[in-house]
Protein backbone atom coordinates (compact mmCIF):
# COMPACT_ATOMS: atom_id res chain seq x y z
CA UNK A 1 0.00 0.00 0.00
CA UNK A 2 1.13 3.05 -1.40
CA UNK A 3 2.21 6.18 1.44
CA UNK A 4 0.20 9.26 0.93
CA UNK A 5 2.47 11.89 0.76
CA UNK A 6 0.55 15.60 1.20
CA UNK A 7 2.23 19.00 2.19
CA UNK A 8 1.08 20.91 4.57
CA UNK A 9 1.59 24.77 5.44
CA UNK A 10 1.36 25.46 8.85
CA UNK A 11 -1.62 27.55 10.20
CA UNK A 12 -0.32 31.13 10.87
CA UNK A 13 -1.36 30.91 14.61
CA UNK A 14 2.13 31.62 15.47
CA UNK A 15 -0.08 34.13 18.31
CA UNK A 16 0.80 38.11 19.24
CA UNK A 17 -0.19 37.04 22.61
CA UNK A 18 2.63 34.19 22.49
CA UNK A 19 5.24 36.65 21.20
CA UNK A 20 4.27 38.74 24.60
CA UNK A 21 4.45 36.27 26.48
CA UNK A 22 7.13 36.32 29.68
CA UNK A 23 9.67 35.21 27.19
CA UNK A 24 12.21 33.22 29.98
CA UNK A 25 15.09 32.75 27.91
CA UNK A 26 14.75 36.38 26.43
CA UNK A 27 15.72 38.17 29.38
CA UNK A 28 19.20 39.37 29.62
CA UNK A 29 20.81 37.93 32.83
CA UNK A 30 20.62 39.75 36.35
CA UNK A 31 23.01 39.03 38.44
CA UNK A 32 22.48 41.90 40.78
CA UNK A 33 18.93 40.70 41.13
CA UNK A 34 18.74 37.63 42.72
CA UNK A 35 14.96 37.55 42.69
CA UNK A 36 12.71 39.47 40.96
CA UNK A 37 9.80 38.93 43.44
CA UNK A 38 9.98 37.40 46.78
CA UNK A 39 7.92 37.43 50.05
CA UNK A 40 6.33 35.43 52.47
CA UNK A 41 2.93 33.68 52.46
CA UNK A 42 0.95 33.61 55.95
CA UNK A 43 -2.16 33.44 57.34
CA UNK A 44 -3.95 34.32 60.95
CA UNK A 45 -4.51 30.60 61.30
CA UNK A 46 -0.92 28.84 60.61
CA UNK A 47 1.14 31.90 60.27
CA UNK A 48 4.18 31.19 57.96
CA UNK A 49 3.23 28.58 55.66
CA UNK A 50 5.21 26.33 53.43
CA UNK A 51 3.96 24.31 50.33
CA UNK A 52 2.02 27.53 49.35
CA UNK A 53 2.55 27.62 45.81
CA UNK A 54 2.47 31.11 44.33
CA UNK A 55 1.92 32.21 41.01
CA UNK A 56 2.27 34.97 38.96
CA UNK A 57 1.36 36.08 35.05
CA UNK A 58 2.34 39.16 33.22
CA UNK A 59 -0.54 41.42 32.19
CA UNK A 60 -0.96 40.61 28.81
CA UNK A 61 1.26 37.09 28.62
CA UNK A 62 0.38 33.94 28.05
CA UNK A 63 2.77 32.44 30.47
CA UNK A 64 2.62 31.86 34.22
CA UNK A 65 5.30 31.43 36.25
CA UNK A 66 4.93 29.37 39.64
CA UNK A 67 7.16 28.49 42.84
CA UNK A 68 6.58 27.37 46.35
CA UNK A 69 6.94 28.92 49.52
CA UNK A 70 9.37 26.79 52.24
CA UNK A 71 9.19 26.08 56.01
CA UNK A 72 9.68 29.83 56.73
CA UNK A 73 7.02 30.73 54.44
CA UNK A 74 8.96 32.38 51.85
CA UNK A 75 8.52 31.98 48.13
CA UNK A 76 11.20 33.64 45.87
CA UNK A 77 10.49 33.82 41.53
CA UNK A 78 14.29 33.90 39.90
CA UNK A 79 14.80 37.29 38.53
CA UNK A 80 15.76 35.51 34.79
CA UNK A 81 11.63 33.85 34.99
CA UNK A 82 9.78 37.40 35.09
CA UNK A 83 9.58 40.08 32.46
CA UNK A 84 9.10 43.66 33.94
CA UNK A 85 5.48 44.90 34.70
CA UNK A 86 2.14 44.02 36.04
CA UNK A 87 1.41 40.27 37.19
CA UNK A 88 -1.69 38.97 38.91
CA UNK A 89 -1.14 36.82 41.84
CA UNK A 90 -2.49 33.64 42.81
CA UNK A 91 -2.08 30.94 45.08
CA UNK A 92 -3.05 27.35 45.67
CA UNK A 93 -3.50 26.06 48.72
CA UNK A 94 -5.79 23.77 49.81
CA UNK A 95 -8.45 25.30 52.55
CA UNK A 96 -7.25 28.46 51.72
CA UNK A 97 -7.74 31.56 49.22
CA UNK A 98 -5.74 34.69 48.62
CA UNK A 99 -6.92 37.79 50.67
CA UNK A 100 -4.10 39.82 49.27
CA UNK A 101 -2.25 41.45 46.87
CA UNK A 102 -3.72 40.54 44.24
CA UNK A 103 -1.04 41.88 41.77
CA UNK A 104 2.15 42.95 41.92
CA UNK A 105 4.28 45.04 39.88
CA UNK A 106 8.26 43.71 38.43
CA UNK A 107 10.87 46.37 37.94
CA UNK A 108 13.77 45.92 35.93
CA UNK A 109 16.90 45.27 38.04
CA UNK A 110 15.14 45.88 41.09
CA UNK A 111 13.91 43.18 43.45
CA UNK A 112 10.30 43.20 44.26
CA UNK A 113 8.96 42.33 47.82
CA UNK A 114 5.32 41.10 48.49
CA UNK A 115 4.31 39.71 51.62
CA UNK A 116 0.96 37.33 50.88
CA UNK A 117 -1.92 36.99 53.16
CA UNK A 118 -4.45 34.01 53.20
CA UNK A 119 -7.48 33.32 54.47
CA UNK A 120 -9.82 30.17 54.99
CA UNK A 121 -11.62 29.41 51.95
CA UNK A 122 -15.82 29.57 51.62
CA UNK A 123 -15.74 26.96 49.58
CA UNK A 124 -13.72 23.85 50.13
CA UNK A 125 -15.65 21.86 47.70
CA UNK A 126 -14.68 24.05 44.57
CA UNK A 127 -10.45 23.51 45.45
CA UNK A 128 -10.97 19.93 46.21
CA UNK A 129 -8.86 17.77 43.05
CA UNK A 130 -9.86 14.18 42.02
CA UNK A 131 -7.94 12.50 44.17
CA UNK A 132 -8.70 14.34 47.10
CA UNK A 133 -12.65 13.44 46.27
CA UNK A 134 -11.74 9.73 46.01
CA UNK A 135 -10.68 9.88 49.25
CA UNK A 136 -13.30 12.08 50.68
CA UNK A 137 -16.40 9.21 48.73
CA UNK A 138 -17.39 6.89 51.48
CA UNK A 139 -17.58 3.00 50.06
CA UNK A 140 -14.92 0.38 49.04
CA UNK A 141 -11.49 0.93 47.27
CA UNK A 142 -13.62 -1.53 44.85
CA UNK A 143 -16.50 0.68 44.22
CA UNK A 144 -13.95 4.00 43.89
CA UNK A 145 -12.04 2.36 41.46
CA UNK A 146 -15.08 2.39 39.29
CA UNK A 147 -14.22 6.42 38.65
CA UNK A 148 -10.76 5.95 37.37
CA UNK A 149 -11.92 6.13 33.62
CA UNK A 150 -14.31 9.00 34.14
CA UNK A 151 -11.69 11.61 34.21
CA UNK A 152 -10.90 10.83 30.81
CA UNK A 153 -13.24 13.32 30.11
CA UNK A 154 -14.37 15.08 32.91
CA UNK A 155 -13.61 15.69 36.57
CA UNK A 156 -14.82 14.26 39.46
CA UNK A 157 -17.02 17.18 40.47
CA UNK A 158 -19.17 16.52 37.24
CA UNK A 159 -20.46 14.02 39.06
CA UNK A 160 -20.92 14.78 42.61
CA UNK A 161 -22.42 18.18 41.98
CA UNK A 162 -24.82 16.50 39.60
CA UNK A 163 -28.52 15.29 40.60
CA UNK A 164 -29.14 11.92 39.28
CA UNK A 165 -30.48 9.06 40.17
CA UNK A 166 -29.24 5.48 39.53
CA UNK A 167 -31.67 5.34 36.66
CA UNK A 168 -30.53 8.74 35.10
CA UNK A 169 -26.65 7.66 35.32
CA UNK A 170 -27.54 4.30 33.54
CA UNK A 171 -29.36 6.46 31.12
CA UNK A 172 -25.97 8.42 31.09
CA UNK A 173 -23.29 5.73 30.86
CA UNK A 174 -25.81 4.35 27.82
CA UNK A 175 -24.75 7.40 25.99
CA UNK A 176 -21.42 7.86 27.67
CA UNK A 177 -20.58 4.42 25.41
CA UNK A 178 -21.12 6.13 22.19
CA UNK A 179 -18.65 8.91 22.65
CA UNK A 180 -15.09 9.68 21.37
CA UNK A 181 -12.13 9.35 23.85
CA UNK A 182 -11.32 12.93 23.44
CA UNK A 183 -14.53 14.38 23.84
CA UNK A 184 -14.87 16.87 26.72
CA UNK A 185 -18.41 18.16 27.63
CA UNK A 186 -18.28 20.92 25.73
CA UNK A 187 -16.64 19.57 22.35
CA UNK A 188 -18.37 15.88 22.65
CA UNK A 189 -17.56 13.76 19.37
CA UNK A 190 -19.93 10.72 18.43
CA UNK A 191 -18.33 7.33 17.75
CA UNK A 192 -19.78 6.09 13.73
CA UNK A 193 -21.36 3.04 13.16
CA UNK A 194 -21.85 -0.20 15.97
CA UNK A 195 -18.29 1.11 17.35
CA UNK A 196 -19.16 1.35 21.28
CA UNK A 197 -16.57 2.50 24.26
CA UNK A 198 -16.96 -0.53 27.05
CA UNK A 199 -18.32 0.71 30.18
CA UNK A 200 -18.70 -2.98 31.50
CA UNK A 201 -22.03 -4.66 31.24
CA UNK A 202 -24.74 -5.88 33.78
CA UNK A 203 -24.81 -5.94 37.55
CA UNK A 204 -21.42 -3.72 37.67
CA UNK A 205 -22.91 -1.01 35.71
CA UNK A 206 -26.24 -1.00 37.97
CA UNK A 207 -23.88 -1.23 40.85
CA UNK A 208 -21.92 1.78 39.89
CA UNK A 209 -24.80 3.99 38.70
CA UNK A 210 -26.02 2.99 42.37
CA UNK A 211 -22.69 4.06 44.09
CA UNK A 212 -22.00 7.34 42.04
CA UNK A 213 -26.08 8.20 43.17
CA UNK A 214 -25.17 7.94 46.77
CA UNK A 215 -22.18 10.40 46.58
CA UNK A 216 -23.71 13.18 44.74
CA UNK A 217 -26.41 15.57 45.45
CA UNK A 218 -29.52 13.31 44.19
CA UNK A 219 -30.60 12.64 47.78
CA UNK A 220 -30.64 15.78 49.38
CA UNK A 221 -29.05 19.89 49.22
CA UNK A 222 -25.18 19.21 50.47
CA UNK A 223 -23.21 15.84 50.53
CA UNK A 224 -23.47 13.43 53.50
CA UNK A 225 -19.29 12.88 53.59
CA UNK A 226 -16.31 14.79 55.36
CA UNK A 227 -13.93 16.33 53.12
CA UNK A 228 -10.72 14.90 52.93
CA UNK A 229 -7.46 16.86 51.50
CA UNK A 230 -4.06 15.94 50.32
CA UNK A 231 -1.04 17.96 52.44
CA UNK A 232 0.80 20.96 50.84
CA UNK A 233 4.23 20.03 49.87
CA UNK A 234 7.10 20.67 52.07
CA UNK A 235 11.00 19.88 51.84
CA UNK A 236 12.63 19.23 48.24
CA UNK A 237 9.14 19.39 46.95
CA UNK A 238 8.91 22.94 47.35
CA UNK A 239 12.41 23.79 45.98
CA UNK A 240 10.93 24.17 41.95
CA UNK A 241 9.90 26.66 39.24
CA UNK A 242 6.88 25.52 37.22
CA UNK A 243 5.95 27.48 34.08
CA UNK A 244 2.49 27.28 32.51
CA UNK A 245 2.25 28.13 28.46
CA UNK A 246 -1.33 28.80 27.69
CA UNK A 247 -2.00 27.42 24.27
CA UNK A 248 -4.67 29.32 21.68
CA UNK A 249 -7.99 28.44 22.48
CA UNK A 250 -9.40 26.15 25.14
CA UNK A 251 -10.76 23.64 22.70
CA UNK A 252 -6.40 22.43 22.18
CA UNK A 253 -6.31 19.19 24.30
CA UNK A 254 -2.42 18.64 24.63
CA UNK A 255 -2.05 14.53 24.99
CA UNK A 256 2.00 13.87 24.24
CA UNK A 257 4.53 15.91 24.35
CA UNK A 258 7.66 16.20 23.56
CA UNK A 259 11.16 17.81 23.09
CA UNK A 260 13.14 17.96 19.81
CA UNK A 261 16.91 17.84 19.94
CA UNK A 262 16.58 21.69 19.28
CA UNK A 263 14.41 22.57 22.42
CA UNK A 264 11.21 22.75 20.50
CA UNK A 265 8.18 21.61 21.80
CA UNK A 266 5.58 19.06 20.17
CA UNK A 267 2.02 17.70 20.73
CA UNK A 268 -0.23 15.69 20.24
CA UNK A 269 -4.11 17.34 19.99
CA UNK A 270 -6.28 14.93 21.32
CA UNK A 271 -9.93 16.52 20.23
CA UNK A 272 -8.30 18.10 16.88
CA UNK A 273 -6.96 17.04 13.47
CA UNK A 274 -3.15 19.22 13.99
CA UNK A 275 0.17 18.45 15.25
CA UNK A 276 1.14 21.40 17.49
CA UNK A 277 4.24 23.26 17.98
CA UNK A 278 5.56 25.82 20.54
CA UNK A 279 8.76 27.65 20.89
CA UNK A 280 9.43 28.14 24.57
CA UNK A 281 11.73 31.02 23.92
CA UNK A 282 8.11 32.89 23.26
CA UNK A 283 5.52 31.34 23.67
CA UNK A 284 4.83 31.45 20.15
CA UNK A 285 2.01 28.43 18.93
CA UNK A 286 1.55 26.89 15.38
CA UNK A 287 -0.59 23.87 14.18
CA UNK A 288 -0.16 22.16 11.12
CA UNK A 289 -3.13 20.53 9.70
CA UNK A 290 -2.81 16.64 9.80
CA UNK A 291 -5.16 15.37 6.22
CA UNK A 292 -8.42 13.88 7.28
CA UNK A 293 -8.70 9.97 5.91
CA UNK A 294 -12.10 8.92 7.15
CA UNK A 295 -14.39 11.77 6.69
CA UNK A 296 -17.33 11.53 8.63
CA UNK A 297 -15.41 9.90 12.01
CA UNK A 298 -13.87 11.47 15.14
CA UNK A 299 -10.80 13.30 14.70
CA UNK A 300 -7.74 13.35 16.91
CA UNK A 301 -4.57 11.96 17.83
CA UNK A 302 -2.67 10.48 20.76
CA UNK A 303 0.66 8.74 20.64
CA UNK A 304 3.46 11.53 19.11
CA UNK A 305 6.79 9.49 19.09
CA UNK A 306 10.23 10.38 17.19
CA UNK A 307 12.44 7.78 15.22
CA UNK A 308 16.35 7.95 15.05
CA UNK A 309 16.28 10.16 12.30
CA UNK A 310 14.17 12.61 14.61
CA UNK A 311 10.79 12.27 12.42
CA UNK A 312 7.60 12.94 14.33
CA UNK A 313 4.88 10.16 14.36
CA UNK A 314 1.61 10.45 15.54
CA UNK A 315 -1.37 8.11 16.07
CA UNK A 316 -4.70 8.94 14.53
CA UNK A 317 -7.00 7.37 16.50
CA UNK A 318 -10.40 6.76 15.00
CA UNK A 319 -8.94 7.88 11.23
CA UNK A 320 -7.15 4.41 11.56
CA UNK A 321 -4.07 5.77 10.17
CA UNK A 322 -0.60 6.47 10.82
CA UNK A 323 1.00 9.75 10.10
CA UNK A 324 4.87 11.05 9.72
CA UNK A 325 5.71 14.43 9.79
CA UNK A 326 9.16 15.80 8.05
CA UNK A 327 10.27 19.03 10.20
CA UNK A 328 12.91 19.87 7.60
CA UNK A 329 9.90 20.23 4.65
CA UNK A 330 6.76 20.11 6.81
CA UNK A 331 5.47 17.47 4.90
CA UNK A 332 3.37 14.65 6.37
CA UNK A 333 3.37 10.92 4.83
CA UNK A 334 0.33 9.00 5.37
CA UNK A 335 -0.48 4.84 6.37
CA UNK A 336 -3.71 4.08 6.41
CA UNK A 337 -4.68 0.48 8.07
CA UNK A 338 -5.70 -1.90 5.09
CA UNK A 339 -9.35 -1.80 4.22
CA UNK A 340 -9.82 -5.18 5.29
CA UNK A 341 -8.72 -4.52 8.92
CA UNK A 342 -10.84 -1.15 9.07
CA UNK A 343 -14.23 -1.31 11.17
CA UNK A 344 -16.28 1.02 12.38
CA UNK A 345 -13.85 1.02 15.84
CA UNK A 346 -10.74 0.52 14.17
CA UNK A 347 -8.45 2.85 16.17
CA UNK A 348 -4.62 3.25 15.35
CA UNK A 349 -4.01 5.56 18.73
CA UNK A 350 -0.76 3.68 19.60
CA UNK A 351 2.95 3.17 17.98
CA UNK A 352 6.14 3.22 18.24
CA UNK A 353 8.72 4.03 16.11
CA UNK A 354 11.93 4.41 18.05
CA UNK A 355 13.71 1.19 17.11
CA UNK A 356 12.45 1.27 13.30
CA UNK A 357 16.11 1.76 12.15
CA UNK A 358 17.21 -1.70 13.69
CA UNK A 359 14.56 -3.51 10.99
CA UNK A 360 12.28 -0.86 9.48
CA UNK A 361 9.46 -1.86 11.35
CA UNK A 362 6.98 0.40 12.91
CA UNK A 363 4.43 -1.34 15.77
CA UNK A 364 1.11 -0.30 15.45
CA UNK A 365 -1.83 -0.96 17.69
CA UNK A 366 -5.69 -1.36 16.31
CA UNK A 367 -7.65 -0.79 19.19
CA UNK A 368 -10.21 -3.13 17.75
CA UNK A 369 -9.84 -6.16 19.53
CA UNK A 370 -6.59 -5.25 20.44
CA UNK A 371 -4.44 -5.94 17.36
CA UNK A 372 -1.41 -5.43 16.91
CA UNK A 373 0.44 -4.64 13.67
CA UNK A 374 3.37 -3.94 12.01
CA UNK A 375 3.67 -1.24 9.58
CA UNK A 376 6.93 -1.21 6.72
CA UNK A 377 7.16 2.45 5.70
CA UNK A 378 9.74 1.96 2.75
CA UNK A 379 7.23 -0.37 0.93
CA UNK A 380 3.70 0.12 2.95
CA UNK A 381 3.15 -3.30 3.64
CA UNK A 382 1.37 -4.36 6.85
CA UNK A 383 1.48 -7.14 8.70
CA UNK A 384 -1.32 -8.27 11.12
CA UNK A 385 -0.10 -10.21 14.35
CA UNK A 386 -3.45 -10.59 15.85
CA UNK A 387 -4.74 -10.14 19.45
CA UNK A 388 -2.57 -11.90 22.36
CA UNK A 389 -3.94 -13.60 25.34
CA UNK A 390 -2.67 -14.85 28.52
CA UNK A 391 -1.99 -18.55 28.55
CA UNK A 392 -2.62 -19.03 31.84
CA UNK A 393 -6.26 -18.02 31.33
CA UNK A 394 -7.00 -17.74 27.75
CA UNK A 395 -8.04 -14.36 28.11
CA UNK A 396 -7.14 -11.75 25.56
CA UNK A 397 -5.46 -8.56 26.53
CA UNK A 398 -6.83 -5.18 26.56
CA UNK A 399 -3.82 -3.93 25.75
CA UNK A 400 -3.28 0.31 25.76
CA UNK A 401 0.59 1.06 25.92
CA UNK A 402 3.16 -0.31 23.16
CA UNK A 403 6.35 0.95 23.81
CA UNK A 404 9.16 -0.90 22.15
CA UNK A 405 12.87 -1.97 23.53
CA UNK A 406 15.90 -0.88 22.30
CA UNK A 407 16.07 -4.26 19.57
CA UNK A 408 12.32 -3.50 18.42
CA UNK A 409 10.82 -5.98 20.09
CA UNK A 410 7.36 -5.26 21.83
CA UNK A 411 6.01 -5.04 25.24
CA UNK A 412 2.12 -4.82 25.69
CA UNK A 413 0.41 -3.44 28.45
CA UNK A 414 -2.49 -4.90 29.69
CA UNK A 415 -5.22 -2.29 31.10
CA UNK A 416 -7.33 -4.94 32.16
CA UNK A 417 -5.23 -6.85 34.41
CA UNK A 418 -1.41 -7.18 36.12
CA UNK A 419 0.33 -8.04 32.69
CA UNK A 420 3.15 -7.03 30.52
CA UNK A 421 3.39 -9.60 27.53
CA UNK A 422 6.37 -9.28 25.53
CA UNK A 423 6.83 -10.25 21.40
CA UNK A 424 10.10 -11.28 19.93
CA UNK A 425 10.03 -9.45 17.18
CA UNK A 426 12.41 -12.15 15.02
CA UNK A 427 10.76 -14.97 16.39
CA UNK A 428 7.28 -13.79 17.49
CA UNK A 429 7.29 -15.62 21.01
CA UNK A 430 5.17 -14.29 23.54
CA UNK A 431 5.72 -14.23 26.67
CA UNK A 432 3.64 -12.98 29.98
CA UNK A 433 4.93 -11.17 33.19
CA UNK A 434 3.51 -9.47 35.82
CA UNK A 435 4.10 -7.96 39.08
CA UNK A 436 2.71 -8.60 42.35
CA UNK A 437 -0.24 -5.52 42.86
CA UNK A 438 -3.95 -7.10 41.69
CA UNK A 439 -5.60 -5.76 38.64
CA UNK A 440 -2.29 -3.05 38.66
CA UNK A 441 -3.27 -1.89 35.08
CA UNK A 442 -0.67 -1.11 33.13
CA UNK A 443 -0.86 1.85 30.91
CA UNK A 444 2.18 3.41 29.50
CA UNK A 445 5.84 4.00 29.74
CA UNK A 446 8.95 3.02 28.11
CA UNK A 447 12.42 1.68 28.17
CA UNK A 448 15.76 3.02 29.79
CA UNK A 449 19.46 2.96 28.60
CA UNK A 450 19.92 -1.02 30.18
CA UNK A 451 16.75 -1.52 27.74
CA UNK A 452 14.80 -2.64 31.32
CA UNK A 453 11.13 -1.38 30.63
CA UNK A 454 10.03 1.36 33.03
CA UNK A 455 5.64 1.61 33.22
CA UNK A 456 2.78 3.51 35.13
CA UNK A 457 0.24 1.21 37.46
CA UNK A 458 -2.79 3.45 37.04
CA UNK A 459 -4.97 1.57 38.66
CA UNK A 460 -2.38 0.11 40.78
CA UNK A 461 -0.89 4.08 42.15
CA UNK A 462 2.54 2.50 41.44
CA UNK A 463 5.92 2.69 39.45
CA UNK A 464 6.64 -0.55 37.60
CA UNK A 465 9.90 -1.78 35.98
CA UNK A 466 10.41 -5.29 34.00
CA UNK A 467 14.07 -6.59 33.88
CA UNK A 468 13.84 -8.84 30.79
CA UNK A 469 16.96 -10.31 31.98
CA UNK A 470 15.41 -12.02 35.24
CA UNK A 471 11.80 -11.77 34.16
CA UNK A 472 11.07 -9.72 37.57
CA UNK A 473 8.70 -7.12 37.83
CA UNK A 474 9.56 -4.27 40.87
CA UNK A 475 6.79 -2.22 42.04
CA UNK A 476 7.47 1.51 43.96
CA UNK A 477 3.99 2.95 45.51
CA UNK A 478 3.28 6.19 44.79
CA UNK A 479 3.21 8.23 48.20
CA UNK A 480 -0.18 10.04 47.45
CA UNK A 481 -3.13 8.34 47.68
CA UNK A 482 -5.42 8.15 44.45
CA UNK A 483 -2.47 9.25 42.09
CA UNK A 484 -3.26 6.98 39.40
CA UNK A 485 -0.27 7.47 37.37
CA UNK A 486 -0.31 7.69 33.38
CA UNK A 487 3.03 7.71 31.93
CA UNK A 488 6.33 6.98 33.44
CA UNK A 489 10.03 8.04 31.92
CA UNK A 490 13.29 7.80 33.54
CA UNK A 491 16.18 10.17 32.98
CA UNK A 492 19.87 10.98 32.70
CA UNK A 493 20.73 10.18 36.26
CA UNK A 494 18.83 6.88 36.82
CA UNK A 495 15.60 8.96 38.41
CA UNK A 496 12.05 8.08 37.41
CA UNK A 497 9.68 10.29 36.54
CA UNK A 498 5.51 9.84 36.32
CA UNK A 499 2.70 12.28 36.67
CA UNK A 500 -1.08 12.27 38.24
CA UNK A 501 -4.07 12.27 36.22
CA UNK A 502 -5.97 12.90 39.91
CA UNK A 503 -3.93 14.79 42.70
CA UNK A 504 -2.36 17.26 39.87
CA UNK A 505 1.34 15.93 41.44
CA UNK A 506 4.40 15.47 39.38
CA UNK A 507 6.44 12.72 41.05
CA UNK A 508 10.00 11.91 41.08
CA UNK A 509 11.49 8.32 42.28
CA UNK A 510 15.08 7.61 43.27
CA UNK A 511 14.81 3.52 43.17
CA UNK A 512 18.05 3.29 44.75
CA UNK A 513 16.50 4.49 48.08
CA UNK A 514 12.61 4.33 46.90
CA UNK A 515 12.14 7.98 47.97
CA UNK A 516 9.71 10.15 46.18
CA UNK A 517 9.61 14.07 45.62
CA UNK A 518 6.26 14.94 44.82
CA UNK A 519 5.86 18.47 43.44
CA UNK A 520 2.38 19.87 43.26
CA UNK A 521 1.32 22.04 40.00
CA UNK A 522 -0.68 25.20 40.35
CA UNK A 523 -3.80 24.25 38.68
CA UNK A 524 -6.07 21.01 38.12
CA UNK A 525 -3.95 19.18 35.16
CA UNK A 526 -4.87 16.26 33.96
CA UNK A 527 -1.40 14.82 33.23
CA UNK A 528 -1.02 12.20 30.17
CA UNK A 529 2.36 11.54 28.21
CA UNK A 530 5.57 12.70 30.54
CA UNK A 531 9.05 13.70 28.64
CA UNK A 532 12.13 14.45 30.49
CA UNK A 533 14.65 16.99 28.75
CA UNK A 534 17.94 15.54 29.41
CA UNK A 535 20.15 18.56 28.06
CA UNK A 536 19.82 20.73 31.14
CA UNK A 537 20.72 20.00 34.40
CA UNK A 538 18.95 19.59 36.78
CA UNK A 539 16.83 17.67 34.13
CA UNK A 540 13.49 19.82 32.91
CA UNK A 541 10.11 17.40 32.91
CA UNK A 542 7.54 18.61 30.15
CA UNK A 543 3.53 17.73 29.71
CA UNK A 544 0.57 18.90 28.38
CA UNK A 545 -2.73 19.68 30.71
CA UNK A 546 -5.13 17.33 28.91
CA UNK A 547 -8.09 19.57 30.02
CA UNK A 548 -6.76 23.12 30.67
CA UNK A 549 -5.22 23.70 27.07
CA UNK A 550 -1.73 24.33 28.47
CA UNK A 551 2.28 22.81 28.02
CA UNK A 552 3.49 22.13 31.21
CA UNK A 553 7.14 22.70 32.85
CA UNK A 554 8.78 21.86 35.82
CA UNK A 555 11.96 22.43 36.51
CA UNK A 556 13.43 21.35 39.89
CA UNK A 557 16.04 23.08 41.89
CA UNK A 558 18.10 20.34 42.50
Amino acid sequence: MRPWPIHTRHLLLALTAGVLAVGLSMLPTQAQAPAALSGQASSAAEGAMEGVVVSAKREGSTVTVSVASDKDGRFSFPAAKLAPGRHALAIRAVGFELDGPKSAEVVAGQPTTVDIKLRPTKNLAKQLNNAEWLASFPGTDTQKKALLNCISCHNLDRIVNSAYSADEFMQVFDRMTGYYPGSTPQHPQRLVGDARRNLGQGAGVKAMAEYLASINLSKDESWNYSFKTLPRPTGRATRVVITEYDLPRKQIQPHDVVVDSDGIIWFSHFGEQFLGKMDPKTGQVWEYPIPLIKAGFPIGTLDLKTDKAGNLWVGMMYQGCVARFDKKTETFKVWPIPKEWQTDAAQSGHLDPSATHIDGKVWVKNSDRSQILRLDPETGQWENLGSFSDPANGKRLGVYGIPADRDNNLYLLDFSSSNVGRIDAKTGQFTIYSGALPNSRPRRGAVDEHNRLWFAEYAGNAIGMLDPKTGKVQEWMLPTPWGQPYDVVTDKNGEVWTGSMMSDRVSRLDPKTGDFVEYLLPKTTNIRRVFVDNSTSPVTFWTGSNHGASIVKVEPLD
